[in-house]
């Protein structure tokens, strides 16, 4: 890795640079693909800049499962999208899918959009954004290249553009006061993936078990810095011919476990059965070709539940720590139930019939490449999306999509009682009504950045982020921010002057939905 030293404002100017685009778009999750091809069909030059070696993020990182919710309320390019997966397996529209089936698709878009792509491109990690006045005008890569443009859409998960950029962001949840939201801060326990039935947190010395917090919960309603949990989205095969064996972690402690066997134990006590692998300890949704997504379900699951606070504002280093302790966790849980003798033998049968997929996820032992940051850092803007916005005040005059999947929060911790039981926090799972969400959550501050533009990290408070959060709406948000990036260029004019009736109708023409009729 390059040092900050390197960013010697005398040496930046030596360094390589591309020619100058239009629109530069950093981070090749589903929002910055969809970003970059909605810009390239406007007619402009572009870049697509992804850190990895992989276009999608969790559209084909795994996430197959389609959160779309109110299927009506998805259209333009994000629509299109899924029906070309639906053209791969012979069908109108598809919502279910294999991960390197989403991968290729998102290529072809971009290949015939004529994006130019730049993988293994990451931003140097400190200073390397560089500004004039109220505009970016160059990024610094990692790789010592330089890319300049009059646009730049910042399409991480994290945000880690338009924190370098100087704009102003949160990270965690917000107190109930600070936007008079009912659901903001800390949560009363809620019916999903909590404990049902007491289980001790403790072990013989009195110690707390592995995986809970040292801390207590936490006022309720009252704010913190913690995020939800982040998983893997495991694409499994049921398939012999198409299976690798569950890895067995380096660091593999089989006493990691005790709390999740006291939970099962509890489960068979007051249920009179075992649970269940498929519905009861994960979500196991089947996909195309004997493959699944598998997603948290129940107290204990694939969520690794206080691991993810640290990972928005974490330097590159920390984050592949806490990235490859994702992956010992996870890793380890599916080990643990395929094969520790305490696990009840029908658990331990149901689990062996399933395995890694070989043809998925190759050049990353067939784990998936894409870690779930559910929520990193978010943008805070003049305007700030929050629950009424959701719930009541449902239409917007600059509205450039629409939204319509529950507000969704995964559990944010794990806490022992004061009777020494354990219990989870932060689980949000309520309904909201097909809403329009406004352009002005893409736009920073006017008066700190002017020709950025942010599609994933939008200008959110944690409840309304929770809806906002899925890749359909990144996708239909990405497609906005790549048709206002042309409408800027045109008028000479900042992101913010951008005409929103002129948007509205080049986004209608484009197929994007506004209205439910």
């Amino acid at each position: 890795m390059l040092r900050p030293s390197f960013l010697n404002l005398a040496l930046l100017a030596a360094l390589p640079s591309f020619p100058a685009h239009d629109v530069v778009v950093y981070g090749a999750t589903s929002g910055g693909v969809i970003a970059a091809v909605a810009a390239a069909r406007e007619g402009l030059k572009t870049a697509l800049l992804e850190p990895g070696r992989h276009v999608g993020g969790m559209s084909s990182g795994g996430l197959g499962r389609t959160d779309h919710g109110r299927k009506e309320t998805i259209g333009g390019y994000s629509l299109e999208f899924y029906r070309r997966i639906g053209k791969h397996y012979n069908e109108p529209i598809t919502w279910f899918f294999e991960p390197h089936v989403a991968e290729n698709t998102f290529r072809e878009m971009l290949k015939e959009a004529d994006v130019e792509l730049f993988l293994s491109h990451r931003l140097h990690q400190e200073r390397a954004v560089r500004k004039k006045n109220r505009r970016i005008t160059e990024l610094a890569l990692e790789n010592g290249t330089l890319f300049t443009a009059k646009i730049f859409i910042d399409a991480t998960y994290e945000g880690d553009l338009f924190a370098q950029a100087g704009v102003s962001y949160t990270i965690g949840r917000e107190a109930i006061n600070k936007y008079n939201e009912s659901l903001a801060g800390v949560r009363p326990k809620d019916r999903n993936h909590q404990f049902d039935f007491p289980v001790s947190g403790l072990d013989a010395n009195n110690r707390h078990l592995p995986d809970i917090q040292l801390t207590p919960r936490g006022n309720l309603g009252a704010a913190d810095k913690k995020v939800q949990a982040y998983n893997f989205r495991m694409c499994l095969s049921d398939n012999p011919a198409n299976q690798i064996a569950y890895p067995k972690p380096a660091n593999y402690d089989p006493k990691r476990w005790e709390l999740l066997l006291r939970y099962i134990a509890a489960f068979e006590k007051h249920r009179g059965r075992l649970p269940k692998p498929a519905g009861e300890l994960f979500i196991w949704s089947m996909m195309p070709n004997r493959k699944t997504d598998i997603n948290n379900r129940g107290p204990i699951s694939t969520d690794y539940i206080g691991a993810s606070w640290l990972y928005p504002d974490a330097t590159y280093s920390q984050r592949a720590r806490i990235w490859q302790d994702h992956i010992d966790y996870t890793a380890g849980l599916f080990y643990f139930l395929a094969n520790d003798p305490r696990v009840p033998g029908s658990i331990r049968e149901e689990m062996n019939k399933w395995g890694l997929c070989a043809d998925e996820f190759i050049d990353t032992n067939h784990w998936p490449h894409q870690i779930y940051v559910r929520e990193a850092r978010r943008l805070v803007g003049d305007f700030v999306m929050t629950q009424k916005d959701i719930q009541t005040e449902l239409t917007k005059p600059d509205a450039i999509g629409m939204g319509s999947y529950n507000s969704d929060s995964h559990n944010v911790q794990r806490f022992l009682q004061s009777d020494g039981t354990v219990q989870n926090e932060g689980n949000m799972e309520v309904p909201v009504k097909p809403y329009q969400i406004p352009y002005r959550v893409l736009l920073p501050k006017k008066k700190q950045i002017e020709n950025l533009l942010v599609p994933v990290c939008v200008s959110s408070s944690h409840v309304a982020y929770s809806t906002l959060r899925m890749e359909p709406v990144y996708m239909i948000l990405g497609q906005a921010a790549g048709v206002a990036a042309r409408l800027a260029i045109d008028a000479n004019a900042g992101v913010h002057e951008v005409s929103k009736e002129t948007l509205r109708k080049k986004l209608l023409s484009q197929g994007a939905v506004f209205d439910l009729q």
